[in-house]
């Protein structure tokens, strides 16, 4: 890289040709000179993102021809590895295709958000509000059309969907390939025991729920010492537990994970958010639902909840149909945000019970929460801080933090998904907020993940996405709340990732620079610098 820097560029195109100047008085009652569509040129290639996800291509390449407008934005002093990295991490969460809206998060927010990572710059704000300010609905149509067509002939995008073309894969790429796969199918393998585990588990508890009341509606089980004998009789018969662990044995391996997830916990407690009723929030979402037709499996899973939650029953009384209620409730537009908002903060106050993974597994079928989790940036605010909430105290238990990180691929409407990505693009979403409680939410997602140890090469890829969005979230000047649990992830992140204290040292901000906030930042910084000298 020369000592000046690689320049930057920001081509900017009229997707009418100048027609727009001329017919805009009569279709939208003021003109306007041209409808902006924008891509990012370094590197001597030419990067911008619609409907197929993010594209490359040598500059000038596309179907609109020569560019409007060639705005110099500065030099980079970013490698080109760690920008390629970079946007390939974007290209599988944030920038993937299917997250693209023509009005919220379109080309425009793109070549802004790569604008500021490469050298601090920002696309115009005239630009950037333009398709809400000045296109009609029929027209947003139209050109969402265009846009979708812009990745150019003899398949030259590098980037689709997060989907490399057009080139040879290297020995390197390939080899990390292959790490990411054995990974993968050995997070796969573990899941797979763990989740027999649990349903086996969760089945026998079932079962002698069943017969306990079985036993009590009898009334022949005497007092309470008949009762125990009767109950414990029947578990001796209980041919499911003659197939699967014994009560001794998952009584050792839940003892195990406790004494584990306290020694943890006593290095690294998380950021969790206990102040928060069961009782009154399931009474608050019960509300919600007044007016809304649910079927007779809606209304048990509904009663099933108020067990969990109010009456302090197990998560075995959520039965099989418990998450489609909840997918319903989430995904159904007719259903109001205040109920969405209200099935989130149960959720939330639900995840600081211990059990709660039992019924996180189940979801490895439907997806329901991490599915809708993934729309966090479609989503109104206020479920965007529910949504937070529920997700930070996941951590509250081993168990449930883990699932947050489970790195094995799944598909939800066609794009293809891990856990660990939707966990990444909802801290990333919350982080860079300019809604200070979604900050809150944000940097204790940080820190908590941070915190995890985890050692795969997927997460090495996501140390360096969080790094960037935690670097860009230091220069808002957070609180020193914020600024403590933001320094202490990277301090975490650079010991996690070689490349994480490279990108301190080429981005910035220099963390030095907040030195004196107070003793304990000081402290992260003090770790943080000895891992970029």
């Amino acid at each position: 890289m020369q000592s000046e820097g690689v320049p930057v560029d920001l081509y900017i195109y009229d997707l009418t040709n100048g027609l727009a100047s001329v017919i805009s008085p009569s279709i939208v009652g003021h003109k306007v000179e041209g409808v902006w569509h924008t891509s990012i040129v370094v590197y001597e290639r030419e990067y911008f993102f619609g409907g197929q996800g993010i594209s490359s291509c040598p500059p000038g390449s596309t179907s609109l021809r020569a560019p409007h407008q060639i705005k110099t934005l500065g030099n980079t002093f970013v490698p080109f590895p760690v920008f390629n990295q970079y946007i390939e991490g974007l290209a599988t969460s944030t920038y993937a295709g299917s997250t693209y809206h023509l009005i919220n998060h379109n080309c425009n927010h793109f070549s802004d958000e790569i604008a500021q990572f490469l050298c601090g710059e920002r696309v115009p704000k005239h630009i950037l509000s333009q398709a809400e300010r000045d296109l009609p609905a029929h027209l947003r149509i139209a050109l969402t059309s265009m846009l979708e067509q812009l990745v150019p002939d003899g398949s030259q995008a590098v980037y689709a969907n997060g989907v490399r073309h057009s080139r040879q894969d290297s020995p390197d790429y390939l080899t990390l390939n292959n790490q990411i796969e054995e990974a993968r199918i050995a997070s796969q393998e573990l899941e797979a025991k763990r989740s027999t585990i649990v349903e086996k588990h969760a089945r026998k508890e079932r079962k002698k729920e069943k017969k306990r009341k079985k036993l009590r509606e009898q009334g022949g089980a005497g007092d309470d010492d008949d009762m125990a004998e009767a109950l414990e009789a029947v578990e001796v018969r209980d041919p499911v537990s003659l197939a699967g662990p014994s009560s001794r044995d998952l009584d050792v391996e839940a003892e195990e994970r406790r004494v584990e997830e306290q020694r943890k916990r006593a290095r690294d407690p998380p950021v969790v958010y206990r102040d928060i009723d069961g009782v009154q929030e399931f009474e608050a979402f019960s509300k919600t639902l007044e007016g809304v037709e649910l079927t007779a499996e809606e209304k048990q899973s509904l009663e099933e909840l108020q067990q969990y939650l109010v009456q302090g029953e197990g998560s075995w009384v959520l039965g099989d149909e418990f998450l489609s209620f909840i997918g319903r409730i989430l995904t159904d537009p007719s259903i109001k945000t205040s109920s969405r908002c209200g099935v989130l903060r149960c959720l939330a106050a639900s995840a600081l019970k211990d059990d709660v993974s039992l019924l996180l597994h189940q979801d490895r079928r439907q997806h329901a929460l991490l599915g809708y989790a993934h729309s966090i940036d479609m989503l109104p605010i206020d479920e965007q801080r529910a949504l937070g909430l529920f997700m930070c105290n996941l951590f509250e238990n081993t168990s449930s933090s883990e699932w947050l990180l489970y790195i094995s691929e799944w598909e939800y409407k066609g794009v293809a998904l891990s856990n660990i990505r939707v966990t990444t693009k909802v801290c990333v979403q919350c982080m860079l907020s300019d809604q200070t409680d979604l900050r809150e939410f944000g940097t204790a997602l940080l820190y908590n993940v941070a915190s995890k140890e985890v050692k795969t090469v997927v997460f090495d890829e996501v140390c360096v996405e969080l790094a960037m969005a935690a670097l860009q979230l230091t220069q808002y000047e957070p609180a020193e709340e914020h600024l403590w649990r933001t320094l202490t992830a990277l301090a975490r992140l650079a010991q996690h990732s070689s490349e994480v204290p490279q990108l301190i040292a080429i981005v910035g901000p220099d963390p030095s620079g907040y030195r004196g906030r107070s003793p304990r930042i000081d402290e992260q910084i003090d770790i943080i610098m000895k891992k970029v000298k």
